[in-house]
């Protein structure tokens, strides 16, 4: 029974920062496609950042410059370091893993990934 844990949520005026966390076990995230997803009220679930079974990771435009995705392989946990917050950027947040179909429209989208987070609140003020 694979599990995605989600931490690091919280309120946080604009400007500061946040870390997220997302746990898996028993499950890899080495070789495996994932990502951050985020959705507001009344918004679709939109993409933070997906990283391929590669490694190779793409942000979200919103996302860019801004955000940064890190894997920590001996804690298979993966990070989600937000910097420069903004009230836009307030959603429930949460990490997907093993990819089986394409990009969700809502938050989880179970059709489009096999695991998801419980997700986790992020208010900016």
């Amino acid at each position: 029974h694979v599990q995605l844990v989600e931490s690091g949520g919280g309120s946080v005026q604009t400007g500061g920062s946040l870390r997220l966390s997302c746990t898996a076990s028993p499950f890899s995230f080495t070789n495996t496609d994932m990502g951050w997803y985020r959705q507001a009220p009344r918004n679709e679930c939109e993409r933070v950042s997906t990283t391929d079974m590669f490694g190779r990771t793409h942000y979200g435009d919103a996302a860019k410059g801004r955000f940064t995705r890190s894997l920590d392989k001996a804690k298979n946990t993966v990070y989600l370091q937000m910097n420069s917050l903004k009230p836009e950027d307030t959603a429930v947040y949460y990490c997907a893993a093993s990819l089986i179909g394409s990009i969700p429209t809502v938050c989880p989208d179970w059709d489009q990934y096999n695991y998801w987070g419980q997700g986790t609140q992020v208010t900016v003020s």
